[in-house]
């Protein structure tokens, strides 16, 4: 067998095409796929990253690497509005590759997403839980440690120094399946609740930047860049690449919004706005957050899993701190709610191709929601959230998401040369140089993550490739067109029949 059997490439007027037949009805608009994108980028990032990063990394330079990882997310963001207004279809970075550079590459980026999505929930799930201790204890009910920790992780430090170790991790779990029940009663009742959290966080972060820039001590940003202590990625410049390739995880999110590109109601017009803008706006908080937070807290004492919130009980609005954890919990619901359903939609289309089973594209004949896939993927996140400790997971989640990267922008250059006269909704500005830059940013984050993280993703790929010559490149609907699968021929029947 040859290579080019693993090489076949789905056309751009088969995905179009591919486009309208479908049973996910399109309900989203701009403001939806906007508030989608914010939803998912911030969490994690503001509420918990920054002042790890800043205290570990890049002390007040935190704020330099939200710049960086800006920059790269900008050239990264543009690419992807141009795939997803040119292929509007819910398979993302998936999707673009097996356009460009075929099957087994496009199934390579497929599993690798499973890296981004569904272990990006159980992560921010594992930070959910947190703060719902934390914001119970304000209220007097406290939740056992070694219920709230995975396994064999520091749960507490009881008074007279016992070490309390984690059992299982029972809040990630449940917030878990809490959204996977609610993603699938329905995409269009999901949206609302989502736009409800993210204002409501949008609100929070807002007011700590406004309340907290009348407590800064500017002495608190001197020196800027602390100098680096002899170790790579431990200050100075090296410490910012480092910062920003941790703090990466906080940028995951624009890129979810292309798995909404089939339930949008004008996806050439709808997903560069909601891309770019929720993109823009993030970072802008992201540096604004940062800069805030430092200035209040020096640096060396953020190394908190609730920085923000240590920052208000520095200046004295003990009631605000309150607050900020109701914030925070809004914005890590709403991060688990994205992710968990931009992994349904990603196996959604890939089970359409037949390189997973017929289940994973099966709809819901009124829900209209990939309900079997979701609570499969519900249940196996809920699994990982409850066992798995959180650097793990992070680690994890930014290699997959900047490798899938690296391709999307491959893929816009590639796109460009085979198909330069179909027309295109929107085009990235400054082709070649922007998706080329995208690259080199994404590869030099890469550099800053440590080598225990690369070996991780390479037996992560090494079982993909076996899931793939085991049952993928059999059953792939390229190589039957003549029979495509029992999914595929029960989407086109429903079509037909107006469900």
């Amino acid at each position: 067998m040859s290579m080019a059997d693993y090489m076949h490439r789905k056309s751009v007027a088969d995905i179009v095409g591919e486009a309208g037949k479908h049973a996910l009805p399109p309900s989203l608009g701009a403001l939806s796929i906007t508030a989608l994108g914010i939803g998912c980028i911030i969490g994690a990032g503001i509420f918990v990253l920054t002042g790890t990063a800043a205290a570990q990394y890049a002390g007040p330079a935190i704020m330099l690497s939200f710049v960086l990882g800006g920059i790269a997310c900008a050239f990264v963001g543009l690419c992807y509005a141009e795939l997803a207004a040119l292929l509007p279809v819910s398979g993302s970075t998936y999707s673009y590759t097996y356009a460009t550079l075929g099957e087994l590459v496009a199934w390579i980026i497929g599993w690798d997403l499973v890296l981004e999505y569904a272990m990006g929930a159980a992560t921010v799930s594992v930070g959910w839980s947190g703060y719902v201790v934390s914001l119970l204890g304000n209220f007097g009910i406290h939740v056992p440690p070694a219920f709230a920790a995975a396994p064999e992780t520091v749960a507490a430090t009881l008074p007279d120094g016992t070490i309390v170790h984690g059992i299982v991790n029972l809040p990630a779990a449940l917030i878990v399946a809490v959204l996977t029940l609610m993603l699938i009663m329905g995409t269009r009742e999901s949206a609302r609740v989502n736009n409800i959290m993210v204002a409501v966080k949008l609100t929070v972060v807002l007011a700590f930047i406004l309340l907290g820039s009348a407590y800064v001590t500017t002495a608190n940003w001197h020196p800027l860049v602390p100098d680096n202590t002899g170790a790579f990625g431990h200050f100075g410049w090296s410490g910012i690449l480092r910062g920003s390739a941790v703090v990466f995880f906080a940028f995951i999110g624009f890129d979810a919004v292309s798995t909404a590109a089939q339930e949008a109601r004008n996806p050439q017009r709808d997903m560069p706005i909601g891309i770019l803008g929720s993109l823009l706006i993030c970072t802008l908080l992201y540096i604004a957050v940062s800069a805030v937070l430092t200035g209040i807290v020096p640096y060396g004492q953020l190394n908190v899993a609730d920085p923000i919130a240590k920052a208000v009980d520095v200046i004295g609005l003990t009631w605000f701190s309150v607050l900020i954890k109701i914030g925070a919990l809004a914005g890590l619901t709403t991060v688990i709610l994205v992710l968990l359903y931009g992994q349904s939609r990603i196996f959604f289309t890939i089970a359409k191709d037949g390189l997973l089973p017929p289940i994973f594209a099966e709809v819901h004949p009124t829900r209209h929601t990939p309900w079997k896939s979701q609570l499969m993927i519900g249940t196996i996140v809920a699994i990982v959230a409850a066992l798995t400790p959180i650097g793990i997971l992070g680690e994890m989640v930014s290699i997959g998401t900047l490798f899938a990267f690296c391709l999307v922008c491959g893929a816009v250059l590639y796109l460009r040369k085979s198909h330069a006269d179909v027309a295109r909704p929107f085009r990235t500005p400054g082709v070649p140089f922007v998706p080329i830059l995208g690259i080199l940013f994404c590869l030099l984050l890469m550099v800053g993550l440590p080598l225990e993280t690369w070996l991780r993703l390479v037996v992560w790929l090494v079982i993909g490739l076996a899931v793939y010559f085991l049952y993928g490149h059999k059953h792939a609907a390229l190589r039957n067109a003549s029979a495509p699968p029992a999914a595929h021929r029960e989407l086109r029947n429903d079509v037909r029949m107006g469900r």
